[in-house]
């Protein structure tokens, strides 16, 4: 039966099986493993157990940490703040569509990891060569989601604490908006979203319903943070029918005959309120029996204000009109 001990890569990180083989590790000791990626350090969080059967063929522990395992891993952190500096001069000259989050580098530095986020599949296959050719080491271009690149940068929920999946939480559950109808939260993207634009991880905490039911996340568009969730997504739609408005209730009955004559009393009124029409003075014929032509007449002065009144008249008169129109 071989010694099995619990390790982890990084805070809040899941935990691994590794084989111990030869000398005694505690918890919260530094050892040295190898990877599938390379030698890495990690950190014992559990005992050394006795495992019957593994059900996968586990790595094994090389030895405990050195100084000079310190020393390669701080020479490290220098190199992949380089290669990160590198890869973003080399995305933006080829207009790649992609976000970089981070660089790591293996204790071996037999190979680099680049973490990124794109809405997308991307073909970074020159960028590659780029920077393979810059570090001449193998280089890995890993995508991950926006709540893997939440836990690597770190931040502050609306809570004002640090965020949950920087200090406790290993892994990612499904949450829904179901939870938050279930608690009767008031459904704002806003203010149920993280600073990961999904849905917050706490709202799993007290929901008391079935969590098997739930088997994926529900997703959020993109620039809809103050939009409320009944626009966003119809499948997960609460908004209740609205009243119809008063003023669009169509009168029935007796109560329509009313308002039908009451119109019309109105419009009677506005027409015996409204000012006469101005005709133009009849041109008399020509007179056949004068030779010479006629004086041009001068043009008639107009009163004050008898235009400009009867255009004002005018625009009242066809705006009740259709105001009648719309009524009907």
């Amino acid at each position: 039966m071989p010694d099995v001990v619990g390790i982890r890569f990084k805070p809040c990180g899941k935990i691994y099986d590794f084989e111990v083989g030869g000398f005694e590790v505690k918890e919260g000791d530094a050892v040295v493993v190898e990877s599938d990626f390379g030698l890495s350090i990690g950190t014992a969080v559990r005992d050394m157990r006795a495992v019957d059967a593994p059900e996968r063929e586990l790595k094994k522990v090389l030895r405990l940490v050195t100084e000079e395992d310190l020393k390669a891993r701080e020479e490290n952190k220098k190199i992949e703040k380089d290669a990160r500096a590198f890869c973003l001069e080399r995305i933006m000259a080829r207009g790649l569509p992609m976000k970089l989050v981070g660089a790591e580098v293996t204790l071996d530095r037999k190979r680099i990891i680049f973490y990124f986020t794109a809405d997308g599949r991307i073909d970074f296959r020159e960028l590659v060569k780029d920077l393979a050719a810059r570090f001449r080491t193998r280089i890995e271009m890993r995508q991950i989601g926006v709540r893997d690149e939440a836990k690597l940068l770190g931040g502050f929920g609306i809570c004002g604490r640090e965020l949950c999946c920087t200090t406790f939480l290993t892994s990612f559950d499904p949450v829904s908006i179901k939870m938050a109808k279930r608690q009767e939260l008031v459904l704002n993207v806003g203010k149920l979203s993280g600073l990961c634009s999904r849905l917050m991880c706490c709202l799993r905490y007290e929901y008391d319903g079935d969590l098997e039911s739930i088997a994926s996340d529900d997703e959020i568009p993109v620039g809809a943070e103050e939009a409320p969730l009944e626009a966003v997504e119809e499948k997960i739609s609460t908004a209740r029918p609205k009243p119809e408005c008063p003023r669009r209730h169509v009168p029935q009955g007796k109560a329509a005959e009313r308002h039908r004559e009451r119109d019309k009393e109105k419009g009677r009124e506005r027409v015996k309120s409204a000012p006469p029409v101005v005709s133009a003075p009849p041109v008399s014929p020509p007179s056949a029996v004068s030779s010479a032509p006629a004086a041009p007449a001068a043009p008639a002065a107009p009163s004050g204000g008898e235009a400009p009144a009867e255009q004002q008249q005018a625009k009242k008169r066809e705006h009740y009109r259709k105001r009648r129109r719309f009524r009907k």
